[in-house]
């Protein structure tokens, strides 16, 4: 088998690529020479294919993006996660900004001398994949976690007592509050807003 899979590959190497014609000349069958790079170049726009990376004063409205740059030149720090992608909302070469959605639902101005690349990040099952034990979690590098109500009085504020009870407000295993944390709102600014 593996013979005649190299025999097969090489004599389509050694022969002409041929084009069936549907006119009414008598040969059926015409030779074609290969494309080369610069026909591709001219004939495909480079904007509209999929992994280019370039400013996005030079991308179409509409387009699909990803790993776009918050300031020119410093490097990707947008829309990277997996399967995500980011949509050109506002036409790029009408003013200094670019109105351009993110996967969250904003609506976010960029500099239209920032890089973007086109198309979407890859993997878009990503989130959808099931740990099915601890030890995948683990390998991740995650640790377990440990309710603060489960420990004892020395380990967590929340640790003790008989049954299930915690006996004060949430708080960190150092004491802080957890939901919100401390209050600092000064109270003479709220007086302004009544």
């Amino acid at each position: 088998m593996a013979f005649l899979r190299l025999r097969t590959i090489t004599t389509t190497a050694v022969l002409p690529t041929l084009r069936r014609t549907f006119s009414s000349s008598p040969t059926s069958l015409t030779e074609t020479k290969s494309p080369s790079m610069a026909d591709y170049l001219l004939t495909h726009d480079l904007a509209s294919q999929i992994g280019t990376s370039m400013p996005i004063s030079m991308m179409r409205i509409g387009t699909i993006i990803h790993n776009i740059e918050l300031r020119p030149n410093e490097g990707g720090k947008l829309v990277r996660s997996a399967g995500t992608s980011a949509k050109i909302l506002k036409e790029p070469s009408s003013a200094r900004r670019v109105l351009v959605r993110l996967p969250s639902g904003v609506d976010k101005l960029i500099d239209t001398r920032c890089r973007a690349t086109i198309g979407s990040v890859s993997n878009p099952s990503h989130s959808a994949k099931k740990l099915k034990k601890a030890g995948n979690s683990r390998w991740l590098g995650r640790r377990p976690v440990v309710r603060g109500v489960a420990m004892n009085p020395i380990d967590h504020p929340h640790g003790g007592g008989e049954g299930k009870s915690k006996g004060h407000h949430s708080v960190s295993p150092w004491g802080k509050p957890t939901k919100g944390g401390y209050k600092t709102a000064c109270p003479k600014k709220k007086n302004r807003l009544i």
